[in-house]
């Protein structure tokens, strides 16, 4: 059995950054799953095998539900990474049943397909507005223009956080994001460290703030939300609303920067979609699959598996490549073919089983509304220059898109 390492996957190369396809491509080729020493973790590249990981309850986000980091074989984290630990480990996303039972129906009580609907105005006017001044202003950079303000104003507004106060959501997120990449740095480690005690502190006295006098937000919600006399701690609270405004945003805007990317390289592709807005609904998966922002989910073995005669024993890090499964053409037909009108489309973007992505559906809304706003007020939107790939693997996004129109 090849190693990923002695493949194309080079998550720290350029070359690989700029393209990881073909690299993924040699993997599904090579076989069902691969070990890679650099990170010391499985990769599984095969969509039916990604897609059927997601939902095997014997891996998991977490392991300490069930045993302690010396039970499972690994060192506790750093005493001075603990700020962002507890921020990260008390989300929903980072835990496993019983525990994420349990929030995800509480927060499920606050954020409802009611509250997401009811965004769906402010989502409009606002993209709208955006797409406006990208138009007034001739063109500019569509990642801090458009692609950025949007999800990170429908969040915050869906939370009840003041626009006085949004300035710091967006880098504060950027830092705390910083932590899901391979091997992070010591210096990553310190900005994600700072900025989760910053946003707790700051989301600590919004709470205190909504209990006295509660409003028509996510907060007040969360605080109110009950199940037989189980509430959210208020550690769950802030965990909750930092990972819908982290993931909530993220996905958006690199969906928003990697599509739009996209479509300028496959010049009759946007011009089918700028002679038919219908398409916008398949549009925004087949984006999301052609150009996946999120390329990779962890998850760790809580029990010895068996994959294609490969077993990888308890204790041990599963790497599941979503960019992989998303282009697997055992699953999607051409998939290096960008098709706005796919219609049989399952890609697994948003994940899936129990950690399927909550806000999915507030995702989706932003998306179309951001590309239906654009192709209404600017019909002649045009690339200016080529755009620099983040240095980033597990997060797929670009430093800018330069812009006219």
């Amino acid at each position: 059995m090849a190693t990923a390492f002695d493949l194309a996957f080079d998550p720290w190369d350029p070359a690989f950054l700029a393209d990881p396809y073909p690299a993924y491509a040699e993997l599904r080729a090579k076989g069902r799953v691969h070990y890679f020493e650099p990170t010391n973790q499985w990769l599984v590249p095969h969509h039916a095998d990604v897609s059927a990981l997601l939902r095997d309850r014997r891996l998991g986000r977490t392991y300490q539900h069930r045993f302690t980091h010396e039970e499972f074989g690994r060192s506790a984290p750093p005493g001075e990474h603990e700020p962002f630990h507890t921020l990260n480990d008390h989300g929903m996303l980072d835990l496993e049943p019983p525990d994420h039972t349990r929030i995800r129906r509480l927060v499920s009580k606050a954020f409802t397909p009611r509250t997401v609907e009811r965004l769906k105005p402010y989502v409009r006017g606002l993209a709208d507005e955006l797409a406006s001044a990208l138009v007034e202003s001739g063109g500019g950079d569509l990642l801090t223009d458009v692609a950025e303000p949007l999800p990170v104003a429908v969040i915050a507004e869906m939370l009840g956080i003041p626009e006085s106060d949004r300035a710091p959501l967006r880098p504060w997120s950027a830092d705390i994001c910083g932590m899901y990449e391979l091997n992070p740095s010591e210096e990553t480690a310190a900005k994600a460290v700072r900025a989760s005690v910053e946003f707790s502190d700051y989301l600590r006295e919004l709470i205190a703030a909504r209990r006295k006098e509660p409003g028509d937000d996510l907060i007040s919600g969360l605080i109110e939300a009950h199940d037989e006399g189980d509430r959210l701690t208020e550690q769950e609270m802030i965990s909750t609303a930092v990972l819908l405004l982290n993931a909530g945003h993220e996905a958006t805007v690199n969906s928003t920067v990697n599509g739009w990317y996209a479509l300028f390289r496959n010049e009759p592709q946007l011009a089918a979609l700028r002679a038919d807005p219908t398409l916008v609904p398949t549009a925004v998966e087949e984006l999301m699959r052609y150009d996946t922002p999120l390329q990779l989910f962890e998850r760790w073995v809580l029990d010895d598996i068996d994959i294609a005669g490969t077993t990888i024993p308890r204790g041990a890090e599963i790497a599941l490549l979503f960019g992989s499964a998303n282009h697997d053409p055992t699953v999607f037909e051409h998939p290096s073919h960008l098709d706005l009108t796919r219609t049989d489309n399952p890609h697994i973007s948003f994940s899936a089983g129990i950690h399927y992505c909550i806000g999915a559906p507030l995702a989706r809304i932003e998306l179309a509304a951001s590309m239906g706003a654009l192709l209404e007020k600017a019909p002649t939107l045009r690339l200016t220059a080529d755009p620099d790939r983040k240095p980033n693997f597990v997060i797929r996004g670009l430093e800018g898109l330069s812009v006219a129109v």
